[in-house]
């Protein structure tokens, strides 16, 4: 690699982390949105999987719930698993990946930006969260971004704020080992990129922890608007490259 994509992919981890570190969410819509300008959406994947993995184990356990969560969720989590390996090799598929993966972003920043509220009564979990985990795992094959729908539905089963963290935490991990199983699987996993990864995950910190500075004297609405209209310009580039 040059010496200016190096730097910009320094970059994307440390604007991923911040993002992070200011709205709790977004590190890997961020870095697999910019990543993919430069590199395939595999070795992008497995760029991003320690640092999303680390960050994440972090968040899931930072809280006194994780028993309960666990106990609630492992439908969906079962699903995330089963999709996400159902999957595998599809994040391979070049142009199609990059398509699919603006079309995530845009849906993403869509749903963010028109404020969408959904209720999920808690006797519809049960078969509701397995079929939400699978399209979540089948989502993040196919694009190595693992949000949607699962962001919107844990959101839904009106979990507080501190328990909603920790399940964002445990979705994600769960999604990103999962992802990682998938690529490996194909033998897509590109371990000449560990040292990258260790980078990214040192430099994904250092820009968590600017976040969380200025969480405390932004408005986290500010930001989270900014963000998600660049998101949602990022999503419609990515696909419009694809589709030229």
């Amino acid at each position: 690699m040059s010496d200016w994509v190096l730097l910009f992919i320094a970059g994307v981890f440390i604007v991923a982390g911040f993002v992070k570190g200011v709205v709790g969410l977004g590190l890997p819509a961020v870095a697999m949105g910019l990543l993919a300008l430069v590199m395939r959406p595999a070795d992008a994947a497995s760029v991003l999987i320690l640092p999303t993995v680390a960050t994440n184990i972090w968040q899931m356990t930072a809280g006194p719930s994780l028993g309960p969560i666990i106990s609630r969720l492992w439908p969906v989590m079962a699903g995330i698993v089963a999709g996400t390996l159902a999957g595998a090799g599809w994040l391979t598929e070049g142009h199609l990946g990059s398509a699919l993966l603006g079309i995530a972003l845009a849906l993403y920043a869509l749903s963010g930006l028109a404020a969408v509220r959904f209720t999920v009564a808690r006797a519809n979990e049960r078969w509701l969260g397995p079929i939400v985990g699978l399209v979540t795992g089948l989502v993040a094959a196919l694009t190595g971004v693992f949000a949607m729908p699962a962001v919107i539905y844990l959101q839904a089963i009106g979990l507080e704020k501190e328990d909603l963290v920790q399940a964002l935490g445990l979705s994600f991990t769960i999604a990103s080992l999962a992802l990682a199983a998938n690529l490996a699987l194909v033998s897509a996993l590109n371990f000449s990129l560990g040292p990258a990864s260790l980078a990214a995950l040192a430099l994904a910190c250092l820009g968590m922890w600017l976040g969380q500075v200025l969480r405390l004297r932004l408005a986290p609405q500010t930001f989270r608007l900014v963000f998600l209209v660049g998101l949602l310009a990022l999503g419609i580039y990515l696909f419009a490259r694809a589709v030229a």
